[in-house]
């Protein structure tokens, strides 16, 4: 499936493996319900029911408000009829708000082909360590209780609504509650998503069948005709990457740490350090590596580090601290 933007985070890999276990929420939920009354005797919020005090109120009932309370009515249980959208944001990010907004439009326009969730993760940490957050905005898509996509960062709207489409397109099949849906809305038709790009299909093909030499042709091939393409721009440093990331050495760490001045062990040890998700330390590394560097050798770990911060969301606050030591230490 089409992911809205090639840049993802490594920690949304352990959803997608299946690795989240959602039902560790469903213990806490239950602990929780069992002191469901306030000291002043007021009713604790119904699962699934649209909580919007916080993140901003809709009055759509396909957007909802969900905690660490009522994940599992709100978000498990309704994911067997109709993919949830789980949107993790927070106050304090501005990521957050520019995409909240688009995704709170689709889910309205939607009508009931599927639900918005909206969680606010520092009232609910719980939630965000199950999913292995590490920057916000990130959207998880739920079916059939089980995470079957994901994506960090601010996305365009015709994108997100491709992405939507597909999404549901994939899924009417297994969860009945779409369909039913449709069939409810006005005009009772399905909106079809836009016709993808014949060339970004070939190169995602060639992704996903571990050809990395094709994929990165397929994409060169792209902003040869279209140099200004973003998509293809990012796409590419990420598909150099994954062909990077699968012969990692496991022993690059210890090698580079023990011969400081190898440029080329660092570069592979950071590469490593991404791998495994200790990202901020393999910035600090390659940081270190330029103060230590000069001429062509500075200039080829500064070039790996920025390809680096491409992996990553427009607005991740690993990059953003990264690039401002960077430039302290280039000037």
């Amino acid at each position: 499936m089409t992911r809205p933007d090639p840049r993802q985070t490594a920690a949304l890999s352990a959803a997608l493996s299946g690795a989240v276990d959602l039902s560790a929420l469903k213990a806490r939920a239950e602990a929780t319900r069992s002191g469901a009354r306030s000291p002043g005797g007021a009713p604790a919020a119904a699962p699934g029911q649209a909580n919007n005090a916080e993140g901003g109120g809709s009055d759509s009932p396909f957007i909802v408000d969900v905690t660490e309370a009522d994940f599992q009515a709100a978000v498990v249980d309704r994911s067997m009829q109709v993919p949830v959208i789980v949107n993790l944001w927070a106050e304090w990010s501005e990521p957050s708000k520019q995409l909240s907004p688009a995704l709170e439009r689709l889910a309205a326009a939607g009508q009931g082909t599927f639900i918005l969730a909206r969680v606010d993760v520092d009232a609910n940490p719980r939630i965000g360590q199950v999913f292995g957050v590490q920057s916000v905005p990130t959207v998880v898509a739920i079916a059939a209780g089980q995470p079957v996509d994901a994506f960090s960062g601010v996305q365009p709207e015709a994108q997100l609504a491709q992405w939507i489409s597909q999404l549901t397109t994939a899924l009417r099949d297994k969860l009945p509650g779409i369909a039913a849906a449709e069939a409810a809305a006005p005009g009772g038709a399905p909106v079809e998503a836009p016709p993808e790009d014949p060339r970004i299909v070939e190169a995602e093909e060639a992704l996903e069948r571990g050809d990395y030499a094709e994929a990165e042709a397929a994409y060169q091939r792209i902003l040869a005709a279209e140099p200004a393409n973003e998509d293809a721009k990012a796409a590419l440093v990420q598909v150099r990457f994954l062909a990077r990331a699968e012969s990692v050495d496991p022993t690059s760490i210890a090698k580079a740490d023990a011969a400081p001045d190898d440029v080329d062990a660092q570069l592979a040890a950071a590469d490593a350090q991404v791998v495994a998700q200790d990202v901020e330390a393999a910035f600090k590394r390659l940081i270190e590596t330029v103060r230590r560097s000069a001429g062509p050798d500075r200039d080829r770990v500064r070039s790996h580090l920025v390809e680096l911060f491409e992996l990553f969301p427009v607005g991740d606050e690993r990059v953003l601290a990264a690039r401002r030591a960077l430039a302290n230490a280039l000037y």
